[in-house]
């Protein structure tokens, strides 16, 4: 298929997906490393207060935090 009948599907809102080879997809800078990070227990238990309050695992809310105060720093 060439770019132009593809770019076309895609902005008529069609299913391009069947186009797409996504298993070697990356998206830059997003890619993921696990660390490990030891917290007090009160920490976690008030993590775990806030999470269960928003419905979210504990995770959610520890990279959205981390994430805004990085953001503050980069702005």
């Amino acid at each position: 298929m060439k770019a132009r009948d593809f770019d076309k599907k895609f902005d008529e809102g069609k299913d391009i997906s069947k186009y797409l080879d996504v298993s070697k997809a990356r998206r830059p800078e997003q890619e993921q490393k696990r660390v490990n990070v030891d917290f007090p227990v009160w920490m976690i238990q008030l993590l775990d207060k806030e999470a269960k309050r928003l419905g979210v695992p504990r995770q959610s809310i520890i990279k959205v935090w981390v994430a805004e105060r990085l953001e503050k720093i980069l702005s």
